[in-house]
């Protein structure tokens, strides 16, 4: 039985002062290269997503045509392919990183399972591969993206926690929503200290 880390799009964009930023994205990134740093050992594989939208198209509607975004279904311009938008946090050390997924390219993406890794394959191809069941949850935001990972993972038949304290939402309100529906579809709520190599 294996064990993979998810880090979900700790991208400039998504960490304060970027087009949708959240804040308590910069100590998410902060965070988890500490995790990594400490507990490397605890992960088979270390998966990070990241938005990595088309520029010359509104991804599916996906980024608001009118400049009116119902922060909905449609969002203001983010995390454009090779812009420092798209970029990794600086605080977010890569090195440890094995798989990187780019998700959203053309179309809205919200979850990890829609992408695809840099050197091609799914993400479900690639936990299969690798024997992994269970899967630790960290990134941005939780009220979107960590939440639509964690139940595809969960749909996926994975075993999964969600790293209450690395990761951050949109809202107060939104985030405690969305812990307490992944929570009832069956993920673990724990903490960076509870992870053990």
């Amino acid at each position: 039985m294996g064990r993979a880390l998810f880090i979900i799009d700790v991208q400039n964009d998504f960490t304060e002062g970027g087009a949708l930023g959240v804040e308590g994205g910069e100590a998410v990134a902060a965070g988890v290269s500490t995790l990594l740093a400490e507990h490397r050992g605890a992960y088979d594989l270390v998966f990070a997503s990241r938005d990595w939208h088309d520029a010359d198209n509104d991804n599916g509607g996906h980024f608001a045509a009118d400049e009116n975004p119902d922060f909905v279904d449609s969002w203001p311009v983010h995390c454009v392919a090779g812009t420092f938008g798209a970029d990794y946090h600086d605080d977010l050390t890569t090195q440890a990183i094995d798989v990187h997924i780019r998700k959203g390219q053309g179309k809205p993406a919200y979850s990890i399972f829609e992408g695809t890794a840099e050197e091609g394959g799914s993400v479900t191809e690639l936990l299969d591969a690798h024997g992994i069941t269970a899967i630790d949850i960290a990134g941005l935001a939780t009220d979107y993206c960590v939440r639509t990972s964690a139940l595809d993972a969960l749909e996926h038949g994975r075993a999964v926690r969600i790293i209450t304290d690395l990761v951050a939402g949109v809202t107060q309100e939104s985030t405690r929503n969305a812990l307490a529906e992944m929570a009832r579809a069956g993920a673990d709520l724990v903490l960076a200290a509870q992870v053990e190599d």
